[in-house]
């Protein structure tokens, strides 16, 4: 018998059902409260975006305003894969895997899922074909955007150590960070700033997290820390015997 269950209660099914009757209640409390979390977002006030990016993509040129392809949301996911790094960021890959199927059913909704790094794009583009996605995938390289949104630092940035990440002045142990930010277009053209979330409030992008959250063991990450996403892989290396691909490697 394994050390999770010689320490843990084993009661009859009438002792379990009680027990997680019980727990239902914390189960919807949570879900009310997440809830109206979601409609105190929807109601943060907007920023127009006046800036003229552009970034390169599979469809060559576009705007930021080009990128919703036709529909009044954007969503972007800030994948960490900067200049000459080769490789993505395995933790943001993870989340990645997910977003083929996401990005289909999004679409039904008046969304669009698309994914910008500030590598360039070919450097961007052999790593999606590496990895098998589909979804779309294109590069700041160039433009401050990933500055802006606050996901790229400048090197005197991470030379002083603090600077603004997640809205306070953190810092971040790397030149590149996640994020996801998100957009609106009204039907004269214009781009607003809804919304943008960084460190933590990512992990919804992390469906595997989910799963991991159900089980016995839940994410058994304690013996991993302070890095307790060490663990994590691209999804084709998880079979090899090297050691684990460092950020920016």
């Amino acid at each position: 018998m394994s050390a999770v269950a010689e320490n843990h209660p084993v009661v009859s099914q009438e002792e379990w059902l009680e027990a997680r009757k019980e727990f239902l209640a914390e189960e919807k409390k949570l879900t009310r409260l997440r809830d109206e979390l979601s409609r105190k977002r929807r109601e943060l006030p907007w920023v127009k975006v006046d800036k003229n990016y552009v970034f390169d993509g599979p469809d060559g040129k576009e705007t930021l305003a080009d990128l919703f392809d036709g529909r009044s949301q954007l969503v972007v996911y800030h994948f960490m894969l900067g200049p000459e790094w080769g490789v993505g960021c395995p933790r943001c890959s993870m989340g990645a895997d997910h977003f083929n199927p996401s990005v289909i059913h999004l679409a039904q909704r008046d969304v669009t899922l698309i994914a910008i790094s500030r590598a360039p794009f070919a450097e961007i583009d052999a790593f999606r074909e590496r990895m098998g996605w589909g979804f779309k995938w294109v590069s700041a390289y160039g433009t401050d955007f990933n500055y802006d949104y606050r996901v790229s630092f400048t090197p005197e940035e991470i030379e002083r150590g603090r600077f603004d990440y997640n809205y306070s002045m953190i810092g971040f142990p790397t030149d590149e960070a996640t994020g996801t930010s998100v957009f609106y277009e009204d039907s004269d053209g214009n781009v607003f700033h809804t919304y943008s979330s960084y460190a933590r409030a990512a992990e919804g992008m992390l469906v595997p997290y989910h799963f991991l959250d159900l089980v016995p063991k839940g994410r058994d990450e304690e013996d991993l820390l302070p890095d307790g996403m060490a663990w994590v892989r691209f999804h084709d290396s998880y079979s090899k015997k090297e050691g684990l691909v460092q950020l920016g490697a």
